[in-house]
């Protein structure tokens, strides 16, 4: 069956697509063979409304309807660009761009909620193709967090037989998944980090005045010094103390935590290098943090993946608190860093299309294993 994969992650960057033919159906038989991929940016404006949103600017319902129906077309048009080149596919997996995400802890009924644009319902009409959306409601109403969904997929990519692994997506929020060795026998886990980009990237759009939305590779931060008792402050943050299933987005470590970050930094007269290295250390700590808090042993290597692990400042600083783990990407065990969550959202598409479950108790809390997202058809 050949799927597309389609994701827009907390940095809204772009909407990244994955093409890949996918057989078999359990983690023993199935077989995922990646044909290509590409990363379509959001329409400047578009990308605006987008990031408004997730700031919480408020929205009429008519606004609201616009924008979840502009997204899905620009998913549509991402989906488009990888079909005129590959030829038709028989399914489309969307995740979607998350706007708004609150986990369960101490809800009414106990259910978290996540909202994510760009209907699955245009995205089938636009393209003439099944597609299945919504993919974290059904792990939410069985009590889950809803996040992260991709661990069970690199499971099926990416366990090794006898090293113990991590794997640390580095989007605008950091999640991990904790992959034990096979010859173990043991469960996989999975949460979120914290912040990874978020941060980052607010920094280098407030101190280049907009002309700028990310660090590339770490050149800016790379020239300036990390303030470590800020680093101390920001690491008190209670999410750091919530023991997994945990998740996490913007609603934490967006613009109201980088706000408090510019006025924790005042003292200190940091300048914008300074600022960026810092924000980049407290990535790097948070990650070695809740590894050496949440796991029994480290892993033997970590393989990083999303657009942080072209960071080449923050992963270094990662390597620097882990100094006895191999740091690497994914590209070195075969599955591309830069598609490999859009890879995920194919794979359960896939799934879903056979009614298989999708999700993993053990990384999201929910009360059983379940199928994710909602079919639509064209």
């Amino acid at each position: 069956m050949r799927v597309i994969g389609l994701i827009s992650g907390t940095s809204v960057d772009g909407i990244d697509a994955a093409i890949a033919d996918i057989e078999g159906t359990t983690a023993t038989d199935l077989r995922v063979t990646v044909l290509g991929g590409t990363t379509v940016a959001y329409d400047p404006t578009l990308r605006e409304r987008v990031l408004a949103a997730c700031a919480g600017h408020p929205l009429t319902l008519p606004e609201l309807a616009a924008l979840d129906d502009a997204i899905a077309a620009t998913f549509a048009a991402a989906a488009h660009t990888l079909t005129t080149t590959y030829g038709a596919v028989d399914l489309i997996g969307s995740h979607g761009q998350t706007v708004f995400h609150r986990p369960p802890n101490g809800r009414v009924g106990g259910l978290g909620y996540s909202l994510q644009l760009g209907r699955g319902e245009v995205i089938a009409r636009l393209t003439g193709c099944t597609t299945a959306s919504n993919f974290r409601a059904a792990d939410i109403a069985a009590g889950g967090e809803g996040a992260p969904l991709v661990p069970p997929v690199d499971g099926v990519l990416l366990r090794h037989p006898t090293r113990d692994r991590c794997v640390q997506n580095l989007g605008g929020i950091g999640n991990v998944t904790v992959l034990p060795a096979r010859d173990r026998d043991q469960p996989i886990r999975g949460w979120d980090t914290g912040p990874s980009n978020s941060l980052i990237d607010l920094a280098v759009q407030h101190f280049s005045d907009g002309t700028q939305s990310y660090d590339h590779n770490g050149e800016w931060a790379a020239q300036g010094s990390p303030c470590l008792p800020l680093v101390e402050t920001w690491m008190t943050h209670p999410y750091f103390e919530q023991t997994p299933p945990k998740s996490t987005g913007r609603e934490l470590f967006g613009w109201d935590f980088f706000a408090r970050c510019l006025r924790d930094a005042e003292p200190y007269a940091l300048s914008a290098a300074d600022m960026l290295a810092t924000l980049t250390e407290f990535t790097a700590v948070s990650i070695a943090s809740e590894y050496r808090r949440f796991l029994p042993r480290l892993p033997n290597e970590v393989l990083l993946c999303g657009g942080g692990s072209r960071n080449a400042y923050l992963r270094s600083r990662i390597q620097a608190h882990l100094p006895d783990t191999t740091i690497t990407t994914t590209d070195e065990a075969g599955v591309p860093a830069d598609l490999k969550e859009a890879i995920a959202f194919a794979v359960l598409a896939y799934w879903r299309y056979h009614n298989l479950p999708g999700n993993l108790p053990s990384v999201t809390g929910a009360r059983q294993a379940v199928c994710l997202g909602d079919l639509h058809w064209p």
